[in-house]
């Protein structure tokens, strides 16, 4: 069993562009004009009332339901549980076994990020140190749990050093920790979904490449020490604790956790969903991914029923329920705490693993929502904004099915709470 996942970005160089060319022209017309004689600004007069916002129209539930129940009759869906939910009332518009769990695949990273936010704040950054080793002219990095490293962060670290003879890294912070999670499969490295969980990666161990289910190292922490050690003059390149009260020669500040989370989820990363639960489980003091129901149930949601093996959802061995994935994206409309996971999740149509979805519905630009896909297995958990204002959360389970038909399926089902 292995997974597979969509990845993808949106440019915003013409954008840019385009910003540039009128701050141009501005600075043309400046010049021109500054020298003119102008009229006193208008003032605006008070208004004479106070205006009173639209509300949406009334929805027409017996006609929503039965849109709803069509759409999750498509025998394309197989085994299909799925709660949606008014965001403005929190009422239960659509329910179809939500309290009975299946696999959900890369949902899992809903409960990951819902519990970084919880307990971790979205400015926080990871800091890897170097510091001085045990003999002269040896350094040792100090592994923070930075899978997000790139070549930038390898110069940087490089150049602070200056020269060294031998270069370690320490992983004692994940240490007694599997690398491997229960459930996943022995090709899933090679596969390009996965790498042994060492805390410290270079574009979360890919080989080769920045992004993409390309293969990923059996050495990533080991390949970040490699590729310092090239930059300094090292010769000497292996594993090592750092000693106690050592000099610190280097350091770098990780992205900021709200940006770490969104390069995650919008591209279901799931070396990147395991770090941070790790991290949150630093935090607390428990280890992953047991921190992420002690987290979510300390927050009073019920797990009745639930069991995660991982925190990105690799793992056959996950059990959720809708009505628990349902319930974070309602909380995370009007939770102040947890209203950043709206903004990690992909756009319909323009982002991350669902750019390439939605092309033809009207859905597309509308929908935001976290993906889920193993062989046999599908997932969306996310939010839509309807034609006349209403907000739906919605989390749609599907196992048992054909990927393709069953993805399509569960896109018209989210596009159709547009015309509600």
């Amino acid at each position: 069993m292995s997974g597979k996942k969509i990845a993808g970005v949106v440019g915003t160089v013409v954008a840019l562009g385009v910003v540039g060319a009128v701050a141009g022209t501005g600075y043309y017309v400046h010049d021109q004009v500054s020298e003119l004689e102008v009229a006193p600004a208008y003032e605006l007069p008070e208004a004479d009332s106070v205006l009173v916002p639209a509300t949406p129209d009334p929805v027409d539930q017996q006609a929503l339901t039965a849109t709803l129940q069509a759409y999750a009759d498509n025998e394309d869906l197989g085994i299909f549980h799925a709660q949606i939910s008014d965001a403005s009332t929190g009422e239960t518009v659509f329910d179809a076994h939500s309290d009975q769990p299946l696999t959900p695949a890369s949902s899992t990273k809903v409960l990951t990020a819902a519990a970084a936010l919880y307990t971790l704040d979205p400015a926080d950054t990871l800091t890897t140190e170097v510091v001085a080793g045990n003999n002269p002219g040896e350094v040792v990095i100090k592994a923070a749990g930075d899978v997000w490293m790139d070549a930038a962060t390898i110069e940087d670290l490089a150049s602070q050093i200056g020269e060294a003879s031998a270069v370690f890294i320490d992983t004692s912070i994940w240490e007694g920790q599997e690398k491997l999670m229960p459930g996943w499969a022995p090709d899933n490295v090679d596969g390009g979904y996965v790498a042994p969980l060492e805390p410290a990666m270079i574009h979360a161990g890919r080989i080769g490449e920045t992004e993409g289910d390309v293969p990923r190292s059996h050495t990533p922490a080991l390949d970040v020490a490699q590729a310092v050690a090239d930059q300094v003059g090292a010769q000497t390149v292996g594993y090592s604790v750092a000693p106690e009260g050592a000099e610190q020669v280097a350091s770098v500040e990780s992205d900021p956790l709200i940006d770490r989370l969104k390069t995650m989820m919008k591209n279901s990363d799931n070396v990147m969903a395991e770090a941070i639960g790790r991290e949150v489980g630093t935090k607390v003091g428990t280890r992953a991914p047991q921190v992420t129901m002690d987290v979510l149930g300390e927050q009073g949601f019920n797990l009745t029923g639930i069991t995660i093996a991982d925190n990105s959802g690799l793992s056959e061995h996950n059990l959720i329920t809708p009505a628990l994935l349902n319930e974070i994206m309602l909380r995370a409309t009007s939770d102040e705490k947890l209203r950043p996971l709206v903004t990690t999740l992909p756009v319909a149509g323009g982002e991350g693993t669902l750019v390439t979805r939605y092309g033809d519905l009207e859905g597309k630009g509308w929908v935001r929502a976290k993906t889920g896909t193993l062989t046999g297995v599908n997932a969306l958990v996310g939010t839509v904004t309807s034609d006349v204002g209403n907000v739906y959360t919605f989390a749609f389970l599907s196992n048992g099915v054909e990927i393709e038909p069953a993805r399509r399926a569960m896109d018209e089902m989210a596009s159709s709470l547009r015309d509600f």
